[in-house]
């Protein structure tokens, strides 16, 4: 890891995520993209700043993760390597920064890689790692994108109010994180958003919005919306549309959400309004 800046910051929140495995409709990365630009006003005067990068050679295989080729503005080609980079964002109008991780899933050396971002996590004095994460579900495209979050150990989940994660099985980059946090006794938690498998294809403003607003609620902040909102909306009509093409694909989606309204409880309902209000309010008092 190439280490060009220790900045100076206020309590500093990690939040990490990897394409890739974890990344399902590139929901994961694409919110943290939105993290990364969503202060572009000018009032907010917030400005991601490159404090290190990871070398690729390390780390990846290229075979599995190619490097690409672009051609700049005078003609001339250049690669773009496949890694991972690290941002500082100060955001004063917060109680705390963030530390921004976000790159491409490793494809060897784990335990190495790992213990590098958090012996850099440590240098920077940060308390609280949160992964972002998407996957496949059976769920429908036209009703909210469920966000789970759970503590990578009991003590955490019950101290942060979050579950606690039961899941055994594979795991990605992001689970080994979690563990590795837990013993350097450093708070993890992940937010996971549940992408419906038949619109994976391409990118889900609607679960990277979905992510966006779990970590608003778990961080009890504000973070601009920005284009996000219509996005989303634009999709789930694109999506939509996909569906009535394909009489079985629609049939699908008619039957998935009848299950997922005969699920839902009144007091979850409530629960999602009252999440609803309390993101307004942030909003009002932010402004």
């Amino acid at each position: 890891m190439e280490i060009h800046q220790i900045p100076s910051l206020r309590s500093p929140v990690m939040v990490i995520a990897f394409s890739g495995w974890n990344d399902a409709a590139e929901a994961a990365t694409g919110a943290l993209s939105h993290l990364l630009g969503s202060w572009t006003d000018p009032s907010f005067d917030v400005v991601p700043e490159l404090i290190a990068d990871v070398d690729p050679e390390e780390f990846y295989d290229f075979q599995v993760n190619r490097p690409m080729i672009y051609v700049d503005e005078s003609s001339v080609r250049n690669l773009t390597w496949p890694g991972t980079q690290i941002y500082a964002l100060r955001t004063p109008t917060l109680d705390h920064d963030f530390i921004v991780v976000r790159g491409v899933e490793p494809s060897m050396k784990w335990k190495t890689f790992t213990s590098d971002l958090l012996d850099l996590a440590e240098d920077l004095e940060i308390d609280l790692v949160i992964t972002l994460g998407s996957m496949l579900a059976d769920t429908p495209h036209t009703r909210p994108i469920t966000v789970s979050g759970s503590g990578a150990h009991p003590d955490i989940a019950q101290r942060l109010g979050v579950e606690i994660s039961k899941y055994e099985g594979p795991t990605g980059i992001l689970g080994v994180i979690q563990v590795a946090c837990v013993q350097r006794d450093i708070d993890a938690v992940s937010l996971w958003a549940a992408v419906p498998h038949y619109a994976s294809n391409s990118p889900s403003p609607k679960a990277s919005l979905a992510l966006v607003n779990a970590l608003e609620d778990f961080l009890r902040i504000s973070i601009p919306q920005g284009a996000l909102p219509e996005e989303s909306t634009a999709w789930e009509v694109e999506v939509t549309e996909m569906a009535k093409e394909d009489s079985d694909v629609a049939e699908y989606v008619k039957a998935l959400e009848e299950s997922k309204d005969a699920s839902e409880l009144p007091d979850v309902t409530g629960e999602s309004i009252a999440r609803e209000l309390e993101r307004f309010l942030r909003r009002q008092s932010g402004n």
